[in-house]
C-alpha cells in the first residue's frame, strides 16, 4: 500500500518514511508541493501526508491540484503540519483534505492514526493497490482505470469486500439483484465472464458447486 509524504524538511520526511515503512507501507517522499502532485499522479498512492508550508506550491494548493486531477482525485489526503490556527484548518478542509494531524506528533501516534485512517477507508484491507471508485463504477489498478457496467461493478464490489471469501450464487443474487428479481445462473455467469475479461482472469476464482471469490 503506497503512501506519499510531502514535507520540505528532509529529517522529518525520512523519519516519517522510516516509521511508516516499518508498518508495512510503501512510502514515497516529496520535498515540495509541486513534486507531491507529480509523484501522486505517477505512483497513485492510497494516502498522501501533506505539510502545509512548502516551497513552490503549498499544501493547500497541492491538495486542490490533486482533487482536480480525475486520476487521483479520490486519494486520501491528510495534512501533517505544525500550523494549527483555525484559518489553516478551514483552508485545508476547503481544499479537500480528509483529515488534519498537528505536529509535533509522536511516530507511535502518527502510525496509529494512519492505520486507523486506512482501515476506515478500506485501505489496508484491500489487496495490493487495486481499488473501486463508486461514483464512476470503475476498478482502478496500477495499469489504469477500468470502467464496468453497474451489475459488473456491484458483483465485483461484493466479492472485493472480503477477499478470498467464497460468496455463494445465492448471496450474489440477493446482494446484486435483490429478493424480488428472478435471475438465472447463466446471467451471473455472463457477468462473471465479462468481469474476468476486463479485470483479468486471475482476480475472480470459481469454486465449483459453491460460488466465486476475489483474489489478488
Amino acid at each position: 500500500m503506497k503512501i506519499l509524504v510531502a514535507d520540505d524538511e528532509a529529517d522529518i520526511r525520512e523519519f516519517v518514511r522510516y516509521n511508516l515503512a516499518k508498518e508495512g507501507y510503501d512510502v514515497i517522499v516529496a520535498e515540495n508541493g509541486r513534486e507531491a502532485v507529480r509523484l501522486a499522479e505517477e505512483y497513485r498512492p492510497r494516502l498522501i501526508l501533506l505539510d502545509m508550508m512548502m516551497p513552490e506550491m503549498n499544501g493547500s494548493e497541492a491538495c486542490r491540484a490533486i482533487r482536480q486531477n480525475p486520476l487521483i482525485s479520490d486519494t486520501m489526503i491528510v495534512f501533517l503540519s505544525a500550523v494549527c490556527e483555525e484559518e489553516s484548518l478551514v483552508s485545508s478542509y476547503s481544499a479537500g483534505a480528509d483529515d488534519y494531524i498537528t505536529k509535533p506528533v509522536s511516530m507511535r501516534v502518527l502510525c496509529s492514526r494512519v492505520n486507523a485512517i486506512m482501515r476506515r477507508h478500506g485501505g489496508r484491507s484491500r489487496q495490493g493497490d487495486n481499488r473501486l471508485i463508486d461514483d464512476r463504477h470503475a476498478f482502478l489498478t496500477s495499469s489504469g482505470e477500468i470502467r464496468l457496467s453497474i451489475k459488473e461493478f456491484d458483483i465485483l464490489k461484493l466479492l472485493y469486500s472480503e477477499p478470498s471469501r467464497i460468496f455463494s450464487r445465492q448471496e450474489i443474487f440477493k446482494s446484486v439483484w435483490g429478493d424480488e428479481v428472478v435471475v438465472g445462473d447463466r446471467t451471473l455467469d455472463v457477468h462473471i465472464r465479462h468481469l474476468r475479461t476486463k479485470i483479468g482472469e486471475q482476480h475472480i476464482t470459481t469454486c465449483k458447486g459453491v460460488g466465486f471469490k476475489y483474489e489478488e
